[in-house]
């Protein structure tokens, strides 16, 4: 689905730039150019980076887990 009409940013793309590092809206912004002409995209593309970005930090929590 496409979250920025303006700058042609997916949700595949906002996931796939938090996976590749991206740890903040202001770094998924400055990597996809999401939220950053008309505006109107904002809150979905912060949503998805917040929702993404928790799903890779318990992702690597999980990794960091061991059997006792």
């Amino acid at each position: 689905m496409y979250v920025c009409l303006c700058k042609g940013v997916s949700d595949h793309k906002i996931r796939e730039t938090v996976a590749d590092g991206a740890r903040s809206w202001r770094e998924v912004q400055r990597e996809t150019g999401c939220g950053t002409q008309c505006g109107k995209c904002a809150c979905v593309g912060k949503t998805i980076t917040r929702d993404a970005i928790t799903a890779e930090v318990m992702a690597s929590a999980n990794d960091l887990a061991y059997a006792v």
